[in-house]
């Protein structure tokens, strides 16, 4: 075990306690996944969550990734945490992964290819073993020089605001009220080992050179405490980070008309009107909520995002990192995260394969259909809304209400459909109806069908069915409106 408490630097301990209170980081029986890379700040960790586990009652466990970047120094490292588990008596995960190969198959910077195995092989630890937090070193000095790097990169307020304490309810960081240097006087004082890496040193990577080179010269030559006021402005931010989200969040919900995890669609018309800044942060939480985080969109994408909410009805599309696609077609802005890489989507739609898709509509709402990325909005109205039929385009179809009963089916073509189209005394078949309308073959097994009791009502985009019309004795619509990219 840890020398005793009493060993201990009760200062440094006090920090983390206050740390760990002010956020909520840990509660009694929280079972605690350490990452421990050996160095000093997650060696330090490691003995302080030891103290903590008695007063909470904490479950421990160490977790190391080799990311086998420095040959046999990467394997010495993964042997020191094995040993230091082990003197604790602790459960150790070790994870050996070539980060390099990683980066260079997903084309991402060494930083973003490490940070993502990173978490990969943590989550997977806490997920396979149920513990229900991540614990990490990330101190002080981190904090002050993730936002100097974000100012460089051109961040917003969420960059500015740094290394959040407590992300998701379960990435915990204990030490972010303590220095470097408070760290490193904590190892010494109790002959506490751990082992240096030397690529720390290495200028050729921005942070080393933030590190190293910048924080020294603004110490001496602007602003000794520049390390504190860093960190003090990174708190306000985060703080009014939290309230903005409070405000925004209510408007986000507000736009949105349709919610799944791969697509989000925003009324343009909710969105007109507001401040640009509450249009981004909006535009930004679409985004986040379909890609699971905001990495690799920059303000530029955030601005062309919104520069499509002022091209009237005309549609726009937008490609994002990450198979990220936005689309705008008159009063609907759809977020889509695509299986496929974008510039394959257009390829895969022009193909003749089969394909089918099938949705259940279980009441008025608005359906996006993946498979041929369009969006299907249902509304209900009185008559005496009804719009000029004229007015409205063939993508726009008017039920008698009285008529239809939910859930309705919405499809694509079937071999031996048939309908009765509007106008018409008989039925016909479907494919002779798109014969006579000259659809290419390609386009008729995209196009959505809509039906009611098993029986076709509309194809989209062409006629409805003849037995679902509005009538003088009509008193309620169903408005069903199709928007293609």
């Amino acid at each position: 075990m840890p020398a005793s408490h009493k060993g201990y630097n009760n200062k440094l301990l006090r920090t983390v306690e206050q740390t760990v209170t002010t956020y909520g980081m840990l509660k009694p029986k929280d079972s605690v996944v350490i990452g421990v890379s050996g160095g000093p700040d997650s060696v330090a960790l490691l003995h302080v969550l030891l103290i903590l586990a008695s007063r909470f009652s904490l479950k421990l466990v160490v977790a190391h990734l080799n990311h086998c970047l420095r040959q046999n120094n990467s394997d010495k490292d993964a042997a020191f945490v094995v040993s230091l588990a082990k003197k604790y008596d602790l459960p150790c995960y070790i994870h050996k992964e070539d980060v390099r190969k990683y980066q260079l198959e997903n084309k991402l910077s060494l930083e973003e290819a490490a940070r993502r195995v990173r978490y990969t092989f943590l989550n997977s630890v806490a997920e396979t073993n149920r513990f229900n937090k991540i614990a990490l070193g990330h101190h002080f000095d981190d904090n002050a020089e993730l936002v100097l790097m974000n100012i460089f990169r051109g961040s917003g307020p969420l960059g500015l605001s740094g290394i959040p304490p407590v992300r998701e309810g379960k990435i915990i960081r204990p030490l972010l009220g303590l220095k470097r240097s408070e760290l490193i006087d904590f190892l010494d004082e109790n002959g506490l080992k751990f082992v240096a890496d030397a690529t720390n040193r290495d200028t050729r990577y921005l942070r080393n050179r933030i590190r190293h080179n910048l924080i020294p010269l603004l110490k001496t030559s602007y602003n000794p405490n520049i390390i504190e006021t860093l960190n003090r402005l990174a708190s306000i931010i985060r703080f009014e980070e939290e309230w903005i989200e409070d405000v925004i969040h209510p408007l986000f919900e507000k736009a949105v008309s349709s919610m799944q995890d791969d697509h989000v669609a925003l009324s343009v018309s909710k969105l007109d009107g507001m401040h640009i800044a509450a249009q981004r942060r909006i535009i930004r939480k679409a985004i986040a909520s379909i890609k699971g985080d905001l990495r690799r969109i920059s303000f530029a994408h955030i601005d062309s995002a919104t520069n499509l909410l002022e091209r009237g009805p005309a549609c726009g599309t937008l490609d994002l990192p990450n198979r990220i696609r936005i689309w705008r077609n008159g009063d609907v802005l759809l977020f889509s995260k695509e299986k496929n890489a974008l510039r394959d989507l257009d390829v895969r739609f022009g193909q003749t394969e089969t394909f089918t898709f099938e949705y259940k509509i279980i009441k008025p709402e608005s359906i996006y259909i993946k498979e041929i990325n369009a969006y299907i909005k249902f509304t209900e109205m009185g008559v005496e809304n009804l719009p000029d039929f004229d007015s409205t385009g063939q993508n726009t179809g008017f039920f008698d209400r009285m008529a239809l009963s939910f859930p309705l089916v919405l499809r694509n073509f079937r071999p031996g459909d048939r309908f009765k189209p509007l106008g018409m005394t008989g039925t016909q078949k479907l494919k002779k109806f798109f014969i006579d309308k000259k659809v290419p073959k390609k386009e008729r097994a995209r196009c959505p069908i809509l039906l009611c009791r098993g029986k076709i009502i509309w194809v989209a985009g062409y006629r409805i069915d003849e037995s679902v019309k509005v009538k003088p004795s009509t008193r309620n619509v169903l408005k069903v409106e199709l928007f293609l990219a």
